[in-house]
């Protein structure tokens, strides 16, 4: 049996791995479109499993216009991560610069999380509630990630969900 990981670090390992996965992007010497694509799945995969797992659980002891501002945060760079999946050719002035805006709205997104809910759900929820969190968590990532979200297709539709008919 796997021991059951905090989603506190769970979620920080994710924004780690999503700044590697940028600075590689920006690196003209690795595998940027690979980079790119990896990014777009665990951007997607984590954001619906902090949606899933911790937003509910979090809004108990929270004030709702802050899980509200880091949904509407995830949205934003969703529609980023779109923009950038639709650039033809990577390294051109286009791509460089919606990578430039991907990487601004994410540091942004994360930094506000990494102040808000990570120290809530730190000082609010025993070690034992935040690992229960980590399992859920865990099981929609992983469902996530197989079934490949961030896909253009996904991601396409997930931008065009949020706009109204």
């Amino acid at each position: 049996m796997t021991p059951t990981e905090d989603v506190v670090e769970m979620i920080l390992r994710d924004h780690r791995k999503m700044e590697d996965l940028l600075r590689l992007m920006r690196n003209t010497e690795a595998d940027r479109r690979t980079a790119l694509h990896d990014f777009a799945h665990l951007m997607i995969a984590h954001g619906e499993a902090e949606r899933a797992s911790v937003h509910s659980v979090l809004i108990s002891f929270e004030d709702a216009d802050t899980v509200e501002r880091i949904e509407t945060a995830h949205q934003e760079a969703v529609k980023v991560l779109f923009a950038l999946l639709q650039v033809r050719e990577i390294g051109s002035a286009e791509w460089d610069w919606r990578l430039q805006q991907l990487a601004r709205v994410t540091a942004r997104h994360t930094d506000e999380e990494e102040r808000t809910l990570v120290n809530r759900l730190r000082g609010s929820l025993s070690r034992r509630c935040r690992e229960e969190l980590g399992a859920g968590f865990t099981r929609t990532e992983t469902d996530l990630l197989t079934a490949r979200c961030g896909s253009v297709a996904n991601v396409h539709r997930m931008v065009h969900a949020d706009t109204p008919a």
